[in-house]
């Protein structure tokens, strides 16, 4: 099969994937799936590190942004006598595969199957660390325009807060008593964690968008724990503001001060 052939090939399949992976999550609002909004669904393992409901409109930012991408990687789609982007065949078939876990993962998710929506959640995640990676080391002799970049570092940035809620819900589910360790504490650690990620990603990458998505997701943590006033939870609040302080630091630090090159 010749490159020409295996682009096009490439660019049919994303166009697919795409289109499957919102078919379902439109089903599952308009149906929706197993009668169950996904919404109600967070609401029934209740944890500490879920945010406010608004925080999940960033859906719909991740399916804007990924809709251009499917544009802008469908050029010369139907005309046999060019060549469609390189980036095409640096992605690969990661993007398909991320679309189908994404559609996957709903049905799992519908039909209560939590343990397999971890899993296939893990899947979203490891191919969208491909792709991301991918595109910022591949094929040098085409720059990989902005909106290409774009979109996986949110989708990517949104999912590394979704498989830390994934997991949240998982223990929930099997009511998993946390080694006798308060769920307070379990969540500051985790906000920690999420903290540090964030920070390497501001680091090496100088990727603002990505950190901007962890910010977006703790931020509505703050908002749904101060709307529930608990004092005992008053340290999560603390954590936040102590991570997005960290940003703050880390970001005049790469940004101003400490600019070496980068991959």
């Amino acid at each position: 099969m010749s490159t020409n052939q295996s682009t096009t090939k490439l660019q049919i399949a994303n166009l697919l994937g795409f289109i499957t992976m919102i078919a379902l999550n439109t089903l599952a609002i308009t149906l929706p799936v197993a009668g169950r909004t996904t919404g109600e669904i967070s609401d029934s393992y209740p944890n500490l590190f879920v945010p406010a409901g608004y925080a999940f409109s960033i859906w719909s930012v991740i399916y804007t942004l990924l809709l251009v991408f499917i544009i802008l990687q469908s050029r010369h789609l139907f005309n046999k006598e060019k060549v469609g982007p390189t980036y095409v065949n640096t992605i690969g078939w990661w993007f398909v595969i991320s679309s189908i876990a994404n559609a996957s993962w709903i049905l799992a998710w519908h039909y209560l199957l939590t343990t397999l929506s971890l899993l296939i959640m893990l899947a979203i995640l490891g191919s969208l660390i491909v792709i991301y990676q991918r595109l910022r080391t591949g094929n040098n002799n085409e720059p990989i325009p902005f909106f290409v970049k774009l979109p996986f570092s949110i989708y990517l940035g949104w999912i590394t807060v979704a498989t830390i809620a994934n997991v949240t819900a998982v223990l929930v589910s099997i009511d998993w008593n946390g080694f006798g360790i308060s769920e307070v504490s379990w969540t500051v650690t985790v906000l920690i964690v999420g903290g540090i990620i964030g920070s390497l990603f501001l680091w090496l990458r100088r990727d603002i968008a990505y950190v901007s998505v962890i910010i977006w997701a703790f931020w509505a943590i703050v908002v749904k724990r101060q709307a529930i006033g608990n004092p005992d939870e008053s340290i999560i609040i603390t954590t936040i503001y102590a991570v997005l302080a960290l940003f703050v630091v880390v970001g005049v630090l790469r940004f101003l001060i400490i600019r070496p090159k980068i991959a």
